[in-house]
């Protein structure tokens, strides 16, 4: 982890096109602007890990789903095959030019 001192209104540049910039400091709390493109998230860690749960969880969610749908399928339908594609021999398998 890189770390740095910045004063109020001083900046660190991140890569090219990001600027994190010290607003204001006052006691223990630190102000902070951010400057960057706007395909770029930004995010406050405890909101990130946040997002990051729920996603788990919709996934998570989401596979269950699937299987209870193939288990319904199946039922209905019996298991699945997969048929090989049968070989002709009316049809050539590559075209000459």
């Amino acid at each position: 982890m890189l770390v740095l001192t910045r004063k109020s209104e001083e900046s660190v540049i991140i890569g090219n096109n990001i600027e994190v910039k010290v607003l204001a400091v006052r006691g223990d709390q630190v102000s902070i602007g951010f400057s960057a493109p706007d395909d770029v998230s930004i995010y406050r860690k405890e909101v990130y890990d946040a997002i990051q749960r729920e996603n788990l969880q919709a996934v998570k969610h989401a596979n269950q789903d699937m299987s209870w749908l193939q288990d319904k399928l199946t039922n209905v339908f019996g298991k699945a095959t997969v048929n090989q594609p049968q070989e002709r021999g009316d049809v050539k398998e590559s075209v000459k030019k």
